[in-house]
């Protein structure tokens, strides 16, 4: 995972902490530009100015509130306008939030973040990712998929919320997603495989009051550093597995099956079309 990415743009949300900031920086070391998403401006600041030079060009950085739908397409147009090609697309930001809330658009906010923000974005995006020589999508998810099932019926946790099963839920729609988007792309060209970074210490959860964010505190004492948790996102993003495999979902660097519930395309679809909806876009690529 060596090779140079002298003169190739990546876009990384959740950019400014954790994962998602090791993986820019990562991705900078090996010549890339770094197009970097966050929402907090000082940290952004530092996380742009701590970035190697790229071989060719300058970082960029983004600020957007990506759980509003209006910030989506706001970035993702911006970003279109800045970028003729984005060769990596890595969609990172998400959270764990303690209590449900609804976000202007009336979606409960960890559905809007997780999934919504990775469905819109990509979407505007893709003309950039298609025109690059090898585009590849990438979407953080979780083994906490495993956790959950598709409830079409109360998709936005109206009844009975809960902090861990939103967010399980949330990464599910995550691979139902990569794996119909992958459907969509075809083979050859671009790319879009989803992963499990592992269980990382990182600042998601840290103000969930709950008995599961009291264990998730204490637990973290335990787990990876934001650098080990990065090496599945920076294999799906510069392999040659990563560039031949699409659909697929890594965890530890290795292809492996999703849950059952993960699999099923047809909820995939139904998923997609509602997402189109909600968002007000088309659904067609």
């Amino acid at each position: 995972m060596d090779q140079t990415l002298a003169g190739k743009c990546a876009v990384v949300t959740g950019a400014t902490s954790g994962i998602g900031q090791v993986v820019a920086t990562e991705l900078a070391k090996r010549g890339a530009r770094a197009v970097l998403v966050g929402r907090d401006s000082a940290r952004m600041a530092d996380a742009l100015a701590a970035l190697p030079a790229p071989a060719f060009g300058a970082h960029s950085a983004y600020l957007a509130d990506l759980s509003r739908i209006t910030e989506m397409n706001r970035l993702a147009t911006e970003i279109a306008a800045a970028e003729p090609v984005v060769d990596i697309l890595i969609n990172n930001a998400g959270a764990l939030i303690a209590r449900r809330e609804l976000t202007e658009d009336g979606l409960e906010k960890t559905f809007a973040l997780n999934h919504m923000a990775y469905f819109v974005v990509t979407l505007g995006l893709l003309d950039r990712v298609r025109a690059a020589e090898a585009g590849r999508v990438i979407v953080t998810a979780s083994r906490m998929h495993g956790m959950a099932r598709m409830d079409f019926g109360d998709l936005q946790f109206s009844h009975h919320y809960s902090s861990t099963q939103a967010y399980a839920r949330s990464k599910l729609c995550n691979i139902l997603f990569t794996r119909a988007l992958a459907r969509r792309l075809g083979p050859g060209g671009v790319t879009a495989n989803a992963l499990h970074p592992g269980y990382v210490a990182t600042r998601m959860g840290a103000d969930d009051p709950s008995w599961f964010g009291r264990l998730d505190s204490w637990m973290k004492r335990f787990a990876l550093s934001p650098q080990a948790g990065a090496q599945t996102t920076l294999h799906a993003a510069l392999s040659e597995e990563g560039g031949r495999l699409s659909g697929a979902y890594f965890v530890k660097s290795r292809p492996v099956e999703p849950s059952a519930a993960a699999r099923n395309d047809a909820d995939g679809e139904r998923l997609w079309a509602l997402s189109a909806e909600l968002a007000g876009i088309s659904a067609e690529v």
